[in-house]
């Protein structure tokens, strides 16, 4: 099991580390963040790396705990999420777990409740692994099948968790799968899907407004859509309307 762990305390950092790893010598921590912001920065490459838990506190600088939640979430990815605070206020709790938090413990923290925790993500996790009998062909077609519902549903929200119900198997097994096998993770897969997209609606549909094609490919947010799009082809939406950039189709 692959853990990250947040805190503004440095020295609740460095003890959780410790204390995961008596817990549980298997958790390999391979990420641990002073504030929200600097793991949220990070979120996509540790999940490239098999992340399967984020270990958070709530009250943080930058990006609070709650925040940091919510954009976790809304990327689809289904790894589990312990909360660790000092508040037990209602509306923090009500907010961590209306987010879907696998539990939300107090500090200082009891060994046994998180032992529990940890027993529980894994028996998880382990349920969800395919057996050693199950061939190289089924992992291909689940790969495959992810690949032919995002041509289909580029447009659409990304949900890992419906993708993995789709192919049959635990999220983050299928993040890892699908990353090992295209050596590009499903979030970047989809991207690059809805980019070509973008440039076929350009260059086909000039009639259309850019917000228009953002939304047509699954972007609601028009500004973000521009940046992106200015990342991946090396010009503006505006400017690759209507014209023939070598190399760019």
């Amino acid at each position: 099991m692959k853990a990250m762990i947040v805190d503004d305390e440095e020295v609740i950092r460095l003890g959780l580390v410790k204390i995961l790893s008596k817990l549980n010598p298997g958790i390999e921590v391979i990420g641990t963040f002073s504030n929200g912001q600097a793991a949220w920065e990070q979120f996509e490459s540790l999940c490239g790396q098999g992340l399967d838990l984020v270990i958070t506190d709530i009250k943080m600088p930058r990006m609070d705990g709650i925040q940091l939640i919510k954009n976790i979430r809304q990327t689809g990815s289904g790894v589990d999420i312990i909360v660790l605070s000092g508040f037990e206020e209602f509306d923090y709790v009500r907010a961590a777990l209306r987010s879907g938090v696998k539990d939300y413990l107090l500090k200082p923290i009891v060994k046994s409740q998180l032992e529990a925790v940890l027993q529980e993500i894994e028996r998880k996790l382990k349920a969800s692994e395919p057996a050693p009998e199950q061939s190289q062909e089924r992992e291909h077609h689940a790969v495959e099948m992810v690949k032919e519902t995002l041509k289909q549903s580029y447009g659409e929200p990304f949900e890992l968790d419906k993708l993995a119900d789709i192919v049959g198997m635990n999220g983050n097994y299928l993040s890892r799968l699908f990353k090992n096998q295209t050596n590009m993770t499903i979030t970047d897969y989809l991207i690059h899907l809805r980019i070509e997209k973008a440039k076929e609606l350009l260059s086909e549909e000039p009639s259309l407004r850019n917000y228009e094609v953002a939304q047509l490919v699954g972007y609601h947010d028009p500004v973000y859509f521009n940046k992106l799009f200015k990342k991946m082809v090396g010009v503006t939406p505006k400017d690759f309307k209507g014209k023939r950039w070598p190399g760019l189709e």
